[in-house]
């Protein structure tokens, strides 16, 4: 009996590799293939007897190595913004910033009470500046 329905569409697989290096996506993709989401799944299904997500994973894998030749490129030239974003994603590096407090050495019944003595003059201030305490 002869298969009937639409003709099957035709992936590149050298084409597929090359969008999955660029990272693109499913819907990219099937829209380079002038095809649906769903035949982008099946093809990987029947030819590469993998999902399309597992197949995407090694397949854009090419694309992150070539970024990062392109940064530590970048990074051996001096640049000093990707010097120091490769320090801190290949190297655990990060900005420090450390607070000094000027209370941090008070009791918390020390700090409660400079609290309301702070309250207290805002509270009063605010009564002045709006006539609330003229008679």
């Amino acid at each position: 009996m002869a298969r009937t329905g639409r003709p099957r569409t035709q992936i590149n697989w050298e084409e597929f590799d090359k969008l999955c290096t660029l990272h693109c996506t499913l819907s990219e993709i099937a829209a380079w293939f002038k095809c649906d989401e769903k035949t982008i799944e099946t093809a990987c299904l029947r030819e590469k007897k993998q999902t399309f997500s597992d197949y995407y994973k090694s397949a854009s894998a090419t694309g992150k190595m070539s970024l990062r030749r392109w940064q530590m490129k970048a990074a051996e030239k001096g640049n000093p913004a990707m010097l120091i974003w490769m320090g801190k994603q290949l190297l655990g590096q990060k900005d420090k910033s450390t607070v000094e407090h000027e209370f941090s050495n008070l009791s918390d019944a020390d700090l409660i009470s400079r609290a309301t003595s702070a309250l207290g003059g805002v509270l009063s201030a605010g009564n002045s500046d709006t006539g609330a305490d003229a008679e």
